[in-house]
């Protein structure tokens, strides 16, 4: 007798080990998405190697066997018998940090040193009381009192003032900073012809300073500005004849090479 054939069941679907294998895979991506979360990219080397890439400077590391009739111009580079490529930081870079710290120290020692010259200077002659220096982040502020200047309405250079100016002048002559000469006022309104109100007097005043800074110093006059401001930027309420002779006052700001007006 006969026995009955059975017919074997075809499986279906992926084979047994595909479900091992699939696990390691997405292990392994698993391990390497942890690997780059955790990582740091280096911006300044990453940007080195991108631009080596757009410039196909990278091909100059690794030169063709076969020789080229325009060879890529070698990336590196001498500076005082040593070498540097796109991968490194130039090193004249540490060099020209400290020339631009250096300059920027002369220029520092040059105001300080005026600023200390000035204040001597007012100290030798008792000038305290109707000039005073200070520093801020414009520069060198000189601040003149009209008195010292000027006559009441007026915005000629007294005989008295010249030597004054003339020490600014020979100070200004020794540094190469721009200077602002500046105009100011009390509130008390003008009337007269040549000067038909504080406006025009104050603006006068300050190119009297100007012209007499490069008349007698022979200054060159692309480095002055000339503001004339009236009334309108007093240091103290213009409610006492006091106060009203600390604010007609010629500021010289000897300008820091870093300003810039706003």
């Amino acid at each position: 007798m006969k026995r009955r054939e059975t017919k074997k069941g075809v499986k279906k679907g992926a084979p047994k080990w595909m479900v091992t294998y699939s696990d390691m895979v997405t292990l392994i991506l698993v391990f390497f998405i942890l690997l780059f979360s955790m990582s740091q990219i280096d911006a300044t080397k990453f940007q080195a190697v991108s631009e080596s890439f757009r410039n196909r400077m990278i091909f100059d590391f690794f030169p063709s066997p076969v020789p080229m009739d325009n060879p890529t111009e070698s990336t590196s580079t001498e500076n005082q018998g040593q070498t540097s490529n796109e991968f490194e930081i130039p090193v004249n870079n540490e060099e020209e940090s400290e020339q631009n710290a250096n300059s920027d120290e002369t220029v520092d020692d040059s105001l300080g040193d005026l600023m200390v010259e000035v204040e001597n200077y007012l100290d030798e002659h008792n000038l305290n009381h109707v000039v005073s220096a200070s520093r801020s982040e414009r520069g060198v502020e000189l601040v003149l009192q009209d008195s010292i200047l000027f006559d009441p309405g007026e915005a000629e250079i007294l005989p008295s003032a010249r030597p004054f100016l003339t020490k600014v002048g020979d100070m200004l002559a020794r540094i190469d900073n721009d200077i602002k000469v500046e105009g100011h006022t009390d509130d008390v309104p003008m009337s007269g012809y040549r000067y038909p109100s504080n406006w025009e007097l104050s603006g006068a005043r300050a190119s009297s300073v100007v012209r007499i800074l490069v008349e007698e110093n022979d200054l060159e006059e692309e480095r002055f500005s000339i503001a004339g401001f009236s009334d309108t930027k007093p240091i103290l309420p213009n409610d006492s004849a006091s106060n009203r002779s600390k604010n007609r006052r010629v500021e010289i700001v000897i300008l820091e090479d870093s300003y810039t007006e706003n």
